[in-house]
């Protein structure tokens, strides 16, 4: 599967959206890392019969389709808000005050 981002740059994403309180881009970064895990599941499943290939074959194939989706999803969504996709530094904007400890 194509990959536009690496682990480190989508964790970079999520990890400032939690400190700064920006969910958005961090449920996409989630939502990526998610059908990364379900396409290696389906890609190394044991098949038992052909039916079970094709059935792994078809997730994956619908995973990958996915995946392609939510990496330009994400592309779209830095461009937007205007992220330094060189550094992955969240704009100064987006950054909000951290939530207070209770």
């Amino acid at each position: 599967m194509k990959e536009q981002f690496n682990p480190a740059q989508i964790s970079k994403v999520i990890d400032q959206a939690l400190v700064y309180q920006c969910a958005c881009p961090a449920q996409v970064c989630s939502a990526i890392f998610e059908l990364r895990e379900l396409y290696e599941y389906q890609m190394n499943c044991a098949s038992d019969s052909a039916n079970d290939e094709l059935v792994h074959k078809t997730i994956a194939a619908a995973t990958e389709k996915a995946h392609e989706l939510m990496e330009e999803c994400l592309k779209k969504i830095l461009d937007i808000e205007g992220w330094d996709q060189a550094t992955f530094a969240m704009p100064e904007g987006l950054k909000k005050r951290p939530a207070k400890p209770l």
